[in-house]
């Protein structure tokens, strides 16, 4: 059952986050909702402009739509993940979306109010929600790069004055970590401080962290040991993600642990069945090991469990 992605807000603020999750293929689809109905969570599933390109959009929201018919229990929200205005209106015009992400975080303050603003009034006339982004993570993901020099954490005392002008829904504030596999060179973490501060300004106000992907060290020594070349790559503690979850972030972005599970999976299947040609076998055991990995992920988020009052509450 698709849902509001602002009734799932509302029904986690300050007691758990939900996971949004990045999809690309059939396998990811197969195994995110396996997962979610393992663990009994309410989720949230990310499109971003890269894979409503990867094969076609439509191809994609068909798989979805089937998968809400496959899993009939499940509630989640479908969401554009780090759209630019084009995309934001494509997704808003094809009616399919519960909520659009505008990312305009790397304009001028008042540049980024002016074009939420837009995507606000275009999504709203259709019911629709709409996340911003203030402040820059740094890092890569997609067609999204940011220099870590360029990086900005989030200033508390904008955010009351960018949610009162753009009337967006939920925020993606940057507190410490950035997107791809390498958040962390040394013991870094979170910046709780900032999200305390805007919490207190902004009670019950949904925030959103991106770059969230904990890069389990255990996947990267099995890619190293597989062939893969992985380096330094050092994700969010989870025990981070689980604080924040109860400090006002109602939405955890995770998309690079999904794919660390697939290129594990993906290159211990070749280099111990180099003689298979069949996509079938890794997939399969693709799906399986990445409807674990959610379950395991939504028992850190705290939304493990939830499922059957979130139903109830969204009715």
């Amino acid at each position: 059952m698709i849902v509001s992605t602002n009734k799932l807000f509302e029904h986690a603020y300050g007691k758990y986050a939900i996971g949004a999750y990045n999809i690309n293929n059939a396998e990811q689809v197969m195994g995110l909702f396996r997962g979610n109905m393992d663990s009994k969570a309410s989720f949230i599933i990310q499109l971003s402009k890269g894979a409503r390109a990867y094969t076609d959009t439509r191809l994609l929201e068909a798989m979805i739509r089937a998968a809400d018919e496959i899993f009939p229990e499940a509630v989640f929200a479908v969401h554009l993940d780090h759209g630019d205005e084009e995309t934001c209106y494509d997704c808003i015009d094809s009616g399919f979306y519960s909520s659009v992400m505008i990312d305009a975080s790397h304009e001028s303050f008042e540049d980024n109010i002016a074009i939420t603003k837009r995507v606000v009034e275009r999504a709203h006339a259709k019911g629709i929600s709409v996340e911003a982004e203030l402040g820059m993570l740094g890092g890569v993901e997609e067609h999204v790069a940011v220099d870590e020099a360029d990086a900005k954490l989030t200033d508390p005392k904008e955010v009351e004055e960018f949610v009162k002008k753009s009337g967006c829904d939920s925020l993606a504030c940057a507190i410490g970590t950035s997107h791809g596999a390498y958040k962390f060179s040394g013991g870094q973490g979170l910046h709780f401080n900032v999200i305390e501060e805007i919490a207190e300004l902004m009670p019950r106000f949904p925030l959103v962290m991106h770059g969230s992907s904990s890069v389990p060290q255990d996947e990267v020594e099995r890619i190293n040991a597989a062939g893969g070349q992985l380096k330094g790559a050092k994700g969010v503690d989870e025990a981070q993600i689980t604080k924040a979850s109860k400090m006002g972030v109602t939405k955890v972005n995770i998309d690079t642990d999904g794919r660390l599970v697939w290129c594990r999976v993906h290159r211990e299947s070749f280099r111990d069945n180099p003689e298979n040609f069949d996509l079938r076998p890794p997939g399969k055991i693709f799906m399986a090991e990445y409807a674990k990995y959610i379950a395991h992920k939504n028992e850190v988020l705290g939304s493990a469990g939830q499922l059957d009052a979130v139903r109830e509450f969204v009715k």
